[in-house]
């Protein structure tokens, strides 16, 4: 595999210095800056960092049960801090999503920095630490305006940084934009625009993956917790079918994946699914909107939970009625759209795994990182949820998300006295024409 890899990257090569070499001739980069280029060094693995503790208690092991332990304990112990900051509320768990986002993105341009240090690129990691510093003042202005709308037209300065937002953040980016073409340097303008590219790529990646998450965290805690508790179990029970059961190989860029792992991790994950989402769905702190209340002056998470939230009763198919003997079930139709979630979390959600395993293999790296032993980096545990993210933004807005009377409201108070009066007398024109408003002046 390895030299499949090396005898493609030596085509490209080559392949790169042949098109070089043409546009040299035709006026275009000198030899020396297609020379200065060409050269990729390796990035060098990271060293284990397996805790002494554990390296003694699991000393007479073989390798591969070794790794099993390292993997269970850290495994467990990560579920466990998870369930702590669910616990202590969607606030924590927003700024530990911010701090997810730092790391992986701290992970993925360290590769690039590895890749290319020996050219001394300046400014290289000073700018990527500034876009990102741009691009998350631009998401979580966005997200702060339109979900704490009150709060914001409360307070002065809040109010004028909302109002030019997009201008600010347009002009922070383009400050750096201005930055990087100063840094530009001779000999090495090819590498540095890849650097610039791989910057925005990461961005893109994890930045705007991990606003979707928070926005998901802000329709309700359940949107959130579900969705990620799907992919992490589809990643333990597809580790535990292939650790036990596997033969089969799933796929060549993670070779220790199986279709025993994909298909048991599918059945489990769909199982699992049902059952956390009825035992989340009865439960308002999991169920509703994070709102500002301007009462107590905080954040609060309660609300009348909606038809998607209570239970009703469903007719099973004939098939099922004869196994089981029952006509109907009560279900939440929320775990209906818990099928959806953790089948997308089960089919679709491992391909983020095996875009990261080839970005890996790409750069002939084990892990993004050993943040985590046994587990790589923050990264290599987080390249499925990034995918599952985006899905799950995108089926609230597709399936469950309808027009809020609440933000329509807020929105129609920040508008000038006769744009209220011009909004009051259209409302009122469109009732009247419907047979509305007659109707409910004759019932009062």
């Amino acid at each position: 595999m390895e030299e499949h890899f090396g005898n493609l990257e030596k085509g490209v090569v080559e392949m790169g210095s042949e098109a070089e070499d043409k546009i040299e001739k035709d006026g275009g980069a000198s030899d020396s800056e297609c020379k200065a280029d060409t050269g990729v060094p390796e990035v060098p693995p990271p060293a284990d960092d397996t805790p002494e503790v554990l390296n003694k208690a699991l000393s007479g092991l073989s390798s591969r049960w070794k790794n099993w332990w390292v993997r269970g304990i850290l495994t467990l112990a990560m579920i466990a801090f998870f369930f702590l900051i669910i616990y202590l509320g969607p606030m924590v768990l927003m700024m530990i999503v911010l701090c997810v986002q730092i790391k992986c993105f701290h992970e993925i341009i360290t590769i690039g920095y590895s890749v290319y240090h020996s050219y001394h690129l300046p400014w290289f990691r000073t700018l990527s630490w500034y876009f990102l510093l741009c691009v998350n003042y631009f998401f979580y202005g966005e997200t702060v305006t339109d979900y704490f709308f009150t709060l914001v037209q409360r307070e002065e300065p809040l109010r004028i940084l909302s109002k030019y937002h997009r201008f600010i953040s347009f002009a922070l980016y383009l400050s750096g934009f201005c930055m990087f073409v100063l840094s530009l340097v001779k000999k090495h303008y090819r590498l540095q625009f890849y650097m610039f590219g791989w910057t925005h790529v990461t961005l893109l990646i994890v930045v705007t993956q991990s606003h979707l998450i928070i926005h998901n965290l802000f329709e309700g805690m359940i949107w959130f917790i579900v969705p990620i508790s799907c992919v992490i179990c589809n990643d333990i029970m597809a580790y535990m079918f292939g650790f036990f059961f596997g033969r089969t190989p799933l796929i060549k860029l993670s070779p220790k994946k199986t279709w025993e792992g994909f298909i048991g991790g599918f059945f489990s994950t769909v199982v699992f699914g049902i059952l956390f989402s009825y035992l989340m769905a009865g439960y308002r702190y999991f169920v509703c909107p994070v709102e500002f209340s301007n009462d107590s002056n905080s954040f609060t998470v309660d609300c009348e939970p909606s038809e998607l939230f209570q239970l009703q009763d469903y007719t099973l198919p004939s098939v099922l009625e004869s196994i089981t003997g029952w006509t109907t079930v009560k279900l939440y139709p929320f775990q209906i759209h818990s099928i959806a979630l953790s089948a997308f979390a089960s089919i679709v959600g491992p391909f983020g795994g095996f875009f990261a395993s080839g970005f890996k293999r790409a750069f002939k790296i084990k892990d993004f990182a050993n943040t985590i032993p046994g587990h790589g980096g923050i990264m290599d545990r987080f390249d499925c949820q990034y995918l599952m993210a985006t899905f799950v933004n995108v089926y609230i807005a597709s399936f469950i998300r309808g027009p809020n009377p609440t933000k329509v409201i807020q929105q129609l108070l920040a508008l000038r006295p006769d744009q209220q009066l011009h909004i009051y007398n259209s409302l009122k024109a469109h009732l009247t024409e419907r047979g509305l408003l007659a109707a409910l002046e004759e019932a009062a």
